[in-house]
């Protein structure tokens, strides 16, 4: 018998620890930060003493902690506590619940909202700035689109920026006009970023704020490990990285945070931050740069011109060859590259760059990925396998873009070619999940439900896009642990569970391998633990006596 004791004990007739396609009956023994012994009630007993606390979940799902491999937190968190226009079914309605919301913020000087899409809504023509001047004359209104690269403003907004019939777009944005020059309200891109950078401008006391509440509804979904993917503003991430910095050492991240500062050419702070603080729950883990934008606007950038507007096919977000300069360096330098890539020249620009790194600095264990992957030429897929490159995609994105407003865009031949799951892990590739927080909810469920139903934007059941590219439960359970563990080359302690690697463990409260897939979503995280400590439990959950 040995002499150490567990301080936690989990067992489950409904284990699945990622080393198989399914669950197994097991037991689980936690101590300290690590996971110390798995096996059959009878192995793990010798483990239990008097001050363990042991929970027995019966059939109930026990599996590693999810790792979100593209999200961003604090965008996320504001957006969280801004008002949601998702479900608005027309601008007149979107701008009422602005209005109720408005309502209740009297005191801040910007209203903010998100996630409308006029794809959905009943005129599905674009919003206009008048539709928020009549009710909001004097205050400033920004209000993203749910995809998060182009926005509906109102004047005051438009006049704070200093932006009018004269302003000129910036370099990879669009200042949207009407047919006498003036702005219509929509900013896309850089011209979005543009009043995102005086909108988001928050108190030291309201950040901190907003990463408990991540941190909170991060431990209440089940992910216990995040990727932190540049969104706006040059320096914002590391400024954000502070804030984590101050929580890591105050011992109060109960989410491992991955950070991704922009690809910029520009590498001795990002070297600084990242070679001289790197925690088990936070480290600078390479860095991400935007190559297009997104199909929705017509800023994603395509092979062949869109089929409802030819012609555009789009434009990169910088000049090719400014972008595989920064990423040969940068390869060069041992940074990870992440590369936002939907449409499918931007993909194609993505893999040329990486093969370009490979070329010049040899080939390692880089690890690089391209982010989202929506639309891809067949040609291109087995070469994300060919690079070593990991191909991260947010299956909930599938059902969050309008179908039929989507293949418009884009037209039949290369919807085929859509959320491409399951052709790209076939080739051989390794596929890492994630959710794209706030585009989307932190719901890891979400993910899996759609990367295993793929019903689209419908909510139908019978309205499956590209069933061939389904994946199994058991895939896209990996590809949101173990996957995106390897992504951050820490598959070594993360990702599965085993005895020796960090106690990052979620239970569910029903085994998704015996339910009907469509009743995926509806899973709730009854425990969350974190470095072998729980962050979140259900009122419902108990401990059992130890076994003595």
């Amino acid at each position: 018998m040995t002499n150490a004791k567990a301080t936690i004990v989990l067992s489950s007739n409904a284990v699945f620890t990622g080393l198989h396609d399914h669950p197994i009956p097991a037991s689980i023994a936690i101590a300290g930060s690590q996971i110390i012994a798995v096996g059959t009630e009878s192995d793990i007993q010798p483990w239990i003493g008097s001050e363990t606390a042991v929970y027995n979940f019966g059939d109930q799902l026990i599996m590693p902690g999810f790792h979100d491999f593209h999200l961003h937190v604090m965008i996320g968190s504001l957006f969280k506590d801004s008002v949601n226009l998702f479900h608005a079914h027309s601008e007149e309605e979107a701008v009422e619940l602005v209005r109720q919301f408005a309502e209740s913020r009297p005191n801040d000087e910007w209203i903010i909202g998100t996630s409308w899409d006029s794809s959905h809504w009943e005129s599905n023509r674009l919003p206009h700035r008048s539709s928020l001047d009549r009710v909001f004359p004097d205050r400033p209104v920004y209000l993203p689109h749910y995809e998060g690269h182009f926005s509906w403003v109102n004047s005051k907004a438009l006049e704070m920026l200093k932006i009018d019939h004269q302003t000129e777009n910036p370099p990879f944005g669009e200042i949207a006009k009407d047919e006498n020059g003036e702005p219509t309200g929509i900013l896309y891109e850089q011209a979005s970023q543009l009043v995102a950078n005086v909108a988001f401008q928050l108190s030291k006391e309201k950040s901190s704020q907003l990463l408990r509440d991540f941190l909170s509804y991060a431990a209440s979904v089940g992910v216990t490990s995040v990727n932190d993917l540049y969104a706006m503003g040059k320096d914002r991430l590391l400024e954000n990285f502070a804030l984590f910095k101050e929580f890591d050492e105050k011992n109060e991240l109960t989410a491992r945070i991955h950070v991704f500062p922009a690809l910029n050419g520009e590498f001795d702070r990002v070297k600084e931050f990242r070679d001289s603080y790197r925690s088990s729950r936070l480290q600078i883990a390479g860095l991400k740069q935007f190559v297009d934008g997104v199909v929705t606007g017509h800023t994603a950038y395509m092979l062949e011109p869109y089929s409802d507007r030819p012609e555009t096919r789009g434009e990169t977000t910088f000049p090719a060859e400014t972008l595989k300069k920064w990423i040969v360096d940068a390869d060069a330098e041992g940074f990870r590259i992440r590369l936002h890539a939907l449409g499918d020249g931007a993909v194609r620009l993505a893999l040329d760059a990486y093969e370009e790194a490979q070329r010049t600095n040899g080939t390692a264990d880089a690890r690089h990925a391209i982010e989202h992957i929506e639309v891809i030429h067949p040609e291109d897929i087995p070469r994300i396998h060919e690079l070593g490159v990991i191909a991260s995609m947010q299956p909930e994105h599938l059902a969050a873009a309008e179908r039929s407003m989507y293949v418009a865009r884009i037209g039949s031949e290369r919807e085929t070619y859509t959320f491409p799951l399951r052709s790209i892990q076939a080739a051989g590739a390794t596929l890492a999940l994630g959710s794209d927080f706030p585009v989307v909810p932190l719901e890891p469920m979400l993910e899996i439900f759609r990367a295993v139903t793929r019903i689209d934007s419908s909510g139908q059941e019978e309205s499956v896009w590209n069933p061939q590219e389904r994946i199994t439960l058991a895939e896209a359970l990996r590809a949101y642990t173990l996957h995106s563990a390897y992504g951050n080359a820490r598959e070594h302690e993360l990702g599965t569970l085993e005895p020796g690697k960090l106690a990052d463990v979620v239970v569910l409260d029903t085994n998704l391998f015996a339910i009907p897939e469509k009743e995926i979503k509806d899973a709730k995280v009854l425990l969350t633990i974190v470095d072998g400590k729980i962050v979140h439990k259900a009122d419902t959950v108990s401990t059992n006596p130890p076994l003595l």
